[in-house]
């Protein structure tokens, strides 16, 4: 990694692509009639599209964006050695803490750059679906920033299990609907068919493309989208500096995966390091149990929305039809992979294991005693799947430094918390019925061969 890349304070002057360093390309989006027309109406910017595409190294980080990151960031990578004697482990765990700026979670790195790429392109409103709310609250407070308006469809369940989150939005000055809603006809139709009520993100990102399309709007995504892991690549990026500066390496790096912004933030500079020559190390990819995109999904070309009318994008899914069931990681709750991670996992880059979510609880009950940090449900999951490795370590006696994504806090999921230790939380998961039966809608044979 060159030092030449940070700022005198820390903080990344670029972001890190790891396509200039893959041996491959990543698979083409498709298009179906009715999907072209939406991203022709979409109006993503260039300057987006060019980051999507490039095969260079390093893209500089505009120097607006910069000053805006240097309002939280670097942010702290710490030495977890109070879970460590928790664990009674002799690993080194360190976790890279994402949750210390006003959105409470990593998103605000791609919203910030996203809100100012829109900005400069001209539009004037922000539209965007979010799960549990992190997502929504980072561009709220982006547009905030970059004098943009902004409407977030939030995925229902969690508007009524989260009403804070709803406050935290509308304090930046964005609209906030429940989805599905009667705001849109795709909302209007879910809302008639009665089979989810209680929404899903692909309904919610399905609401928000199609609310994009108003004169002078646009849609953005948070997290599966090439150019969004390139923005997160700032969280990987000060991490391998730290560990530097620490005189240690990683040897396994986990994160949680939802779409994949996450895991690929913080594991893809180590990633490419490793594709550079430099040591080798583990990365894996933590899910839940209810909505396991990479242990149980299948790697195929899909809609990114449940609507069908996004570009259609080769990724590890469980059908743009998937139901997920109601748990409290929200923000997990999305049925496909990003087409980068998915591409990696194809070629065994990466690792993938899915955990029920009483477990995760434990685990993340244990860390906040330790470390005094109470985790959001999200990033639960990788402590829990850095617990387990690191217990396989010391049983192997073989010591190894894991890091962990510790993406947001979970002062707003108290509610969840609450459910663990009154023994209301009950472990959810999904058939290989249901799997298969989402799975059988997917889009045409010939889409999935390509």
């Amino acid at each position: 990694m060159s030092s030449s890349e940070f700022g005198t304070d820390g903080v990344p002057l670029s972001w890190y692509n790891i396509c200039a360093d893959l041996g491959f390309a990543l698979p083409s989006d498709l298009s179906s009639s009715q999907s072209t027309k939406t991203a022709d109406r979409l109006r993503i910017p260039m300057s987006l599209l060019r980051q999507e595409r490039s095969r260079a190294r390093w893209i500089p980080i505009p120097e607006d964006v910069v000053d805006k990151y240097r309002q939280w960031r670097p942010t702290p990578l710490r030495r977890a050695r109070a879970l460590e004697d928790a664990l009674e482990t002799s690993c080194r765990l360190y976790y890279k803490y994402e949750g210390g700026n006003v959105s409470g979670s990593h998103k605000l790195n791609t919203a910030v750059a996203q809100a100012y790429f829109y900005r400069r392109a001209g539009r004037r409103r922000l539209t965007v679906g979010t799960g549990a709310g992190q997502w929504g609250t980072a561009i709220a407070a982006a547009c905030a920033m970059f004098g943009l308006d902004c409407r977030v469809f939030m995925v229902r369940s969690s508007y009524e299990a989260k009403p804070h989150r709803k406050t935290m939005m509308e304090l930046f000055g964005a609209e906030v609907v429940p989805s599905p809603s009667g705001s849109t006809e795709y909302g209007r139709r879910s809302l008639a068919s009665g089979s989810d009520t209680g929404g899903s993100l692909g309904v919610a990102l399905a609401e928000a493309v199609e609310d994009g399309m108003a004169p002078h709007s646009a849609f953005c995504a948070g997290s599966g989208e090439t150019y969004a892991l390139l923005h997160q690549s700032v969280i990987g990026l000060e991490t391998h500096m730290q560990l530097e500066e620490l005189e240690d390496r990683a040897d396994v790096v986990v994160g949680s995966l939802g779409a994949g912004s996450n895991l690929g933030g913080i594991a893809l500079p180590f990633l490419g390091s490793s594709l550079r020559g430099g040591p080798k190390l583990r990365v894996v990819s933590v899910e839940p149990a209810a909505c396991p995109k990479l242990t149980r999904g299948r790697y195929a070309y899909d809609y990114t929305d449940a609507s069908e009318t996004s570009p259609l994008q080769k990724m590890y899914t469980l059908g743009h039809a998937f139901a997920p069931p109601t748990m409290h990681a929200a923000g997990l709750r999305y049925h496909g992979t990003s087409k980068l991670i998915s591409a990696l996992y194809a070629r065994n880059y990466l690792e993938a294991v899915a955990y029920p979510q009483k477990a995760v609880f434990e685990s993340a009950e244990i860390f906040a005693r330790a470390e005094g940090i109470i985790p959001a449900p999200e990033s639960a999951h990788a402590i829990h799947g850095a617990r387990l490795i690191a217990a396989a370590a010391d049983r192997n006696g073989d010591p190894r430094t894991i890091v962990i994504c510790l993406s947001g806090h979970g002062l707003l999921d108290l509610g969840a918390y609450d459910a663990f230790h009154s023994g209301e939380m009950t472990d959810v998961d999904v058939s290989d019925e249901q799997i298969e039966s989402s799975l059988a809608a997917l889009p045409a044979r010939r889409f999935r061969e390509r």
